[in-house]
């Protein structure tokens, strides 16, 4: 070898280095653009879950009452928006009025809890460090609350509208994402999303079904026990129950602390009827809603939520069920099939994507 066959390959060398430098540093840069970006991102996960609900709703219209497939999506939008705005002009003076009660009464239930505790009035300790604060502080935590709620507003608009674009054409935004990776690796991708896709629709539909049910039956329970704003009460449980494991308990514990400023019995039974409606719906209406739905191990959503909650904080919370989902449908698929060519079964799969068993 010669000193220029020396040179030329001491050159590729070098190159080959400097391109995997290269690579390494790209995917750092790209890992922090993720990071810095998770918010958008999450909030992009929830326009992908309203669009999971449009189309939910739309093909049930075309299913069931024979509505024919291109005005569905319109018609199912038109339909759940007129139920919201019909539901508001019924009850919205009604339950503004239970949600305003509740938030009145809670300090004075956390109040009375507390110093049966011994730990003493808690609302005054926070109403004497709001009084002395100074009062450019007092602004900027009132401004900081208001800005947290328009922007909460406009974040759900937000994911509203992009969730209504994706379910007008859910493929356009799919086979976007499919092109992100290489060609020999399209088809594995594709099928992957259509798996994580069709687990999502079916914990979706019975969970907003569970949710419907949990709050009907907390209403219904509230208002025997006797509970003051028995609606406003029952909704946050329904809503709270969007998030597994941690949900019901936040749900209830309004309703438990408001309980022990009636009386020791009504916190007994409201606790009672917490823990009922809890079995009932653990027992009887997740079995009849989810028989197709993915079974995550429980201790594993469990640190998923945890984990989701720590590192987005409300976001976080809210998707880190729904986002572990996903994560367990693509590491049986992709991983533990297709990688360690074990054999499992990868909930949401079609049965032409299974993998077909060997002849004799």
């Amino acid at each position: 070898m010669n000193d220029q066959e020396r040179s030329i390959r001491g050159f590729m060398g070098d190159a080959e280095f400097v391109r995997k430098i290269l690579i390494v540093i790209g995917l750092i840069v790209l890992a922090l653009m993720l990071w810095k970006l998770s918010d958008v991102l999450l909030l992009a996960f929830g326009a992908v879950l309203v669009a999971i609900i449009l189309n939910a709703s739309a093909d049930a219209l075309v299913r069931y009452l024979r509505v024919p497939e291109r005005w569905s999506l319109m018609i199912a939008g038109l339909v759940i928006f007129v139920a919201f705005v019909a539901l508001g002009i019924l009850f919205g003076t009604q339950v503004r009025t239970q949600f305003s009660n509740v938030v009145e009464r809670l300090p004075f239930a956390v109040d009375n809890f507390a110093k049966n505790l011994g730990l003493g009035a808690v609302s005054d300790d926070i109403s004497e460090m709001m009084t002395n604060a100074p009062a450019g502080g007092l602004a900027a935590r009132l401004a900081g609350i208001g800005g947290a709620i328009l922007n909460g507003l406009g974040n759900f608009l937000l994911v509203v509208i992009a969730g209504v674009y994706i379910a007008a054409d859910p493929r356009l935004y799919a086979r976007g994402l499919v092109k992100l990776f290489p060609k020999r690796h399209h088809e594995r991708v594709e099928e992957s999303l259509d798996a994580s896709g069709q687990v999502l629709r079916l914990w979706l539909v019975s969970q907003l079904i569970a949710m419907a049910c949990v709050a009907v039956l907390s209403t219904t329970a509230y208002w025997l026990i006797g509970l003051p704003s028995p609606i406003g009460l029952g909704l946050i449980a329904g809503i709270m129950d969007f998030i597994p494991f941690l949900g019901p308990i936040l749900g209830a514990l309004p309703a438990v602390l408001i309980a022990f400023t009636v009386s020791g019995d009504a916190a007994l039974w409201t606790v009672l009827a917490v823990l009922a409606i809890q079995q009932i719906e653990g027992n009887v209406i997740q079995p009849l809603v989810a028989r197709s739905v993915i079974s995550i191990p429980p201790a594993m959503a469990l640190f998923a939520i945890l984990v989701g909650s720590i590192l987005f904080g409300t976001l976080g919370l809210i998707f880190g069920f729904p986002l572990a989902i996903v994560a367990y449908v693509l590491v049986k698929k992709l991983y533990v099939r297709e990688t360690l060519g074990e054999k499992t079964e990868v909930p949401g799969e079609a049965e032409s994507d299974k993998p077909k068993a060997a002849g004799p």
